[in-house]
């Protein structure tokens, strides 16, 4: 029996492909469609969430169900004696507190993680806790040093349209229709617990040289200069476009002076809230005990 489990949920942007590979469980996150239940990459495609997003489908997002995070654990601690459960951020989620509310009664076996991440960042989470229970940590110091490290990353986001924030409700009607009239596209920002207005930009081309814009600050103020880049990783992320950002992760390259950019879908639980067509740049300081 192995020492440590890693699970997460869908909004890392693991497919369940892609952990069976990497040796972890995925919870998959529930869409209401319709007043239909749909889970991520088990019932609901990438390309089926877009096409009725287009097609102006009634969809909303809802937290796992309470059987469904326990069961899961549940057979995670038949092959281990604890588990690193990795959800997506508390600030975006209820999903983060219930999770830590169930474990209460897993007598310290199951160690819930918020480190107030999602989609690539979250994703380097999950592939730093591997690496650290490979090295031996406990899921309570994998759990302590995740939780440490959580404001050591950035998202800029850049949407070519204002439709669903306005649907959401996160934009006055009035504020929508000038924006499109306009056609600005706002760039957000993910810092810690929060999804919120970064900048707006004319054109998608001048959202993403502000996001650049924003990393590079973020490197240098932040994350200790450009000359520590080597101790950082670069991710993009994409909402159904992801052809459009390959040349993104070029201009990333160029100007960070890295090689390896990589390349997620946006999590579906941001997606149905800013819509197809987005782009996001993240930058994350590696940890250094996962090295």
């Amino acid at each position: 029996m192995k020492s440590v489990s890693i699970i997460t949920d869908s909004n890392s942007g693991i497919t369940q492909a892609e952990a069976t590979r990497m040796g972890i469980r995925v919870l998959p996150m529930p869409f209401l469609i319709d007043g239909e239940t749909y889970y991520e990459d088990i019932t609901l495609t990438q390309r089926d969430f877009y096409e009725m997003l287009k097609n102006d489908h009634d969809i909303s997002t809802s937290q796992p169900a309470i059987p469904d995070v326990c069961n899961l654990w549940e057979a995670a601690l038949k092959e281990s004696e604890s588990v690193v459960y990795i959800p997506m951020s508390s600030g975006l989620s209820g999903s983060c507190q219930t999770a830590m509310a169930l474990a209460q009664d897993y007598d310290g076996k199951v160690q819930v993680v918020d480190n107030q991440r999602i989609s690539v960042t979250m994703r380097r989470s999950v592939e730093d806790a591997l690496a650290l229970a490979a090295k031996g940590y406990t899921a309570v110091q994998i759990k302590e040093i995740l939780e440490r490290d959580k404001l050591e990353s950035s998202i800029y986001i850049t949407l070519s349209t204002l439709s669903y924030l306005k649907k959401g409700g996160r934009l006055t009607p009035a504020a929508a229709a000038l924006g499109t009239a306009l056609r600005l596209k706002p760039v957000l920002q993910i810092q810690g617990a929060r999804l919120d207005t970064f900048s707006i930009a004319r054109t998608i081309r001048q959202g993403e040289e502000k996001m650049l814009a924003a990393i590079e600050a973020d490197v240098k103020k932040r994350f200790g200069g450009m000359e520590n880049v080597a101790n950082l990783s670069f991710d993009l992320a994409c909402t159904d476009n992801r052809e459009s950002v390959l040349a993104l992760a070029e201009r990333v390259k160029e100007r960070f002076g890295v090689t390896d950019v990589h390349i997620d879908p946006l999590s579906l639980s941001v997606s149905c809230h800013i819509g197809p067509g987005a782009s996001a740049i993240t930058v994350t300081r590696k940890t250094p005990e996962a090295q």
